[in-house]
This record gives structure tokens, C-alpha cells and sequence, in this order.
């Protein structure tokens, strides 16, 4: 499917993905599928979770038990594809990359986004960080129900009420 349609398919984001009971810490989840000469990530991680085994095209995997969900690794990351995850109670915790005008403000609720580009749901926006240091990317804290630990992606601002 993701040679198709650029859309991974359930299972995939799935194996990217630890045991819920594991994220009940924050963990960086690296959504990288394609096998492309990239490793920031790797050299940007200050507990050494994240390798490239082999050759520098394969796809980066993660300790879970090395990770301590610092996001350092999801501003140095060119695709944008890594979050870091955390699920608390029923909800899921998402820190999450934005690149975006408007931004969103603490508070408000805006559409969760499948990979799909669908709204799949509310997202309340806990928290918008930003340091000069990644002067275009802000890392966006948003909460969504836990039912959508594997479909939530991005954010989209509502246009309707």
C-alpha cells in the first residue's frame, strides 16, 4: 500500500509503535518506512536510543528502554517523521512537529488528522513550544482520545463550529 499510495498501512505504523504499557512514559515514535541516506536522528540523540544498524540507508530503529522522550530527536528529523507518544488513561499525548500558519494556542481544539488527511476527531492543543534554535518548527502538545493512538498524525484548525 505505501508503494501505491504514499499511506502506510495499519500494520506498519503498528511495528513503529512500542507496547501501550511502555507508553505510559513518553517514547519517540519514528514513522520512517523508506530507505533513504538519512541519520539525524541517531546523531542527535543524547541516550544513544536510536541506531541505524548496517548501512546508513536503512531505516533508523529505537530502544524503547534507552528512550526518555526528550523530542530532540523530532526537531532534527528533515521528514518530520517522528512524535513522541504517551498515553495517559484514555488519552493519547502527542508531541507532534508543525510547520504551519496559524499556529494554534494553548487551549483550543482543533481536528485531529489521520494519514489520510481525514478528521478523525478533537484534538485539544495542551502546548506550543518553540525555540529560536529550530526557528520553523514548533512542537505541538495535543491530546486526543486513546481509541486514536494509531491513526492521529497531525492537526488541521477548524473552520466550522
Amino acid at each position: 500500500m505505501l508503494s501505491k499510495t504514499g499511506i502506510p498501512i495499519l500494520a506498519q505504523i503498528c511495528s513503529k509503535f512500542p507496547s501501550e504499557s511502555v507508553l505510559i512514559h513518553p517514547k519517540a515514535i519514528i514513522e520512517c518506512y523508506e530507505e533513504i541516506p538519512c541519520n539525524p536522528c541517531t546523531t542527535s540523540c543524547p541516550t544513544k536510543a536510536i541506531t541505524i544498524n548496517g548501512n546508513m540507508n536503512h531505516c533508523p530503529e529505537i530502544d524503547f528502554s534507552k528512550c526518555v522522550g526528550c523530542g530532540i530527536c523530532v526537531f532534527s528529523c528533515p521528514g518530520l517523521a517522528i512524535m513522541i507518544v504517551e498515553v495517559k488513561d484514555n488519552k493519547a499525548i502527542f508531541k507532534i512537529p508543525y510547520e504551519m500558519l496559524p499556529l494554534p494556542q494553548k487551549g483550543e481544539v482543533w481536528d485531529a488528522i489521520n494519514r489520510q488527511g481525514q478528521i478523525i476527531g478533537p484534538a485539544l492543543i495542551e502546548k506550543v513550544s518553540h525555540s529560536p534554535v529550530h526557528n520553523k518548527t514548533r512542537l505541538i502538545q495535543v491530546q486526543v482520545d486513546k481509541a486514536l493512538l494509531y491513526d492521529f498524525i497531525t492537526i488541521k484548525e477548524k473552520t466550522y463550529e
